[in-house]
């Protein structure tokens, strides 16, 4: 046990002060699917102190591919992602404090794991969870790393309150297709490259290094060999509302978070994003097709799954016809439109 983490501190930036620094910090990763389970095993086999890992879902079959943690077992059984991450994570290492959570993310819900928290790792599938986690770091000056991945592409990106520009502020320069893994799929690779500069980064934050942190916003094709990185050190907005001279964190407020209603009698979940998302029906029916028959007109794109039916309108607003259950439709929504 005494030379568990001997090449580690072996590798000088780190070294012996490194590893006791690493010891007594607490990271929060939210999500644990493909990302969150690479970055969560990683930082249990660097010896993290402390771990703290939500996730509102449960181990199912097209999960083995990519996430590491989970066994057959695990989906037969419909075992919450945390609670089998919990168990795979201190068969590896018994020194670390690891605290789960099943819930979904939300202001709320979030506020009271930020106590002694020192990173924060988004491994999430949607951008809502991303601007909130975006809105609680800037405004309780907590360090996050930014990471997606779907098909063979990925992107990572690291975030520093009062130091680098936010996500609100990257907006702009931000590719942002719409793809999710269950609309155009996605291979491990993409995952662990990711998970890999993300871990990396978060090694930097601390021990305190963070000269090394990487300044740009990286992204890669790994099936087409193509790798980028943007310099996005000039991008900081004065009036950003997230972290710009008077920041209002516009993110924590309700009235700019996604709205989901049971519609009355109509057997169906109306979901409405806090600002106007116009999509390109064209590339939604590609998305989309598998899953259904799709009917169009200039005004609204509807396809007809087995158990559901969903309405995409021109203002972004969606009807998920043929449930009544909002975590559900919810689930629908951010697998299918990201």
């Amino acid at each position: 046990m005494q030379n568990r983490y001997s090449r580690q501190q072996l590798f000088h930036p780190i070294g012996q002060t490194g590893q006791q620094s690493i010891q007594q910090k607490h990271v929060l990763i939210i999500g644990v699917g493909a990302l969150g389970s690479a970055s969560a095993e990683a930082l249990v086999r660097a010896g993290i102190g402390k771990l703290t890992i939500i996730d509102r879902d449960y181990v199912e079959w097209s999960n083995l591919q990519r996430q590491q943690l989970y066994t057959e077992q695990d989906a037969q059984e419909k075992i919450p992602k945390v609670i089998a991450a919990k168990a795979r994570l201190h068969s590896i290492n018994t020194d670390v404090e690891i605290n789960t959570a099943i819930m979904d993310a939300c202001t709320e819900s979030l506020l009271p794991l930020l106590e002694s928290v020192d990173v924060m790792v988004d491994a999430t599938d949607n951008f809502d969870v991303r601007f909130l986690m975006n809105d609680l770091a800037q405004k309780y000056c907590i360090p996050w790393v930014y990471g997606s991945c779907v098909g063979s592409y990925g992107a990572t990106y690291t975030i520093v309150p009062g130091k680098t520009p936010c996500l609100h502020c990257l907006l702009n320069v931000m590719p942002h297709t719409g793809m999710t893994c269950d609309t155009v799929g996605i291979i491990s690779p993409t995952v662990q490259i990711v998970a890999a500069y993300q871990v990396a980064e978060v090694l930097k934050l601390l021990i305190g290094d963070e000269k090394a942190l990487r300044k740009s916003y990286l992204t890669f094709d790994v099936w087409q060999n193509q790798h980028y990185e943007i310099n996005v050190e000039k991008v900081w907005q004065a009036d950003c509302p997230s972290c710009g001279n008077q920041p209002t964190y516009p993110y924590l407020s309700y009235e700019n978070q996604t709205k989901l209603q049971i519609l009355c009698g109509r057997d169906a979940v109306q979901i409405r994003p806090p600002k106007p998302i116009h999509y390109q029906f064209d590339q939604l029916t590609k998305q989309l097709r598998p899953y259904g028959e799709i009917q169009m007109n200039p005004y609204l794109l509807s396809c007809q799954a087995d158990d559901y039916r969903i309405v995409i309108f021109q203002d972004g607003r969606v009807v998920i016809h043929g449930i009544q259950d909002i975590e559900k439709a919810k689930s629908i929504y951010y697998r299918l439109l990201g």
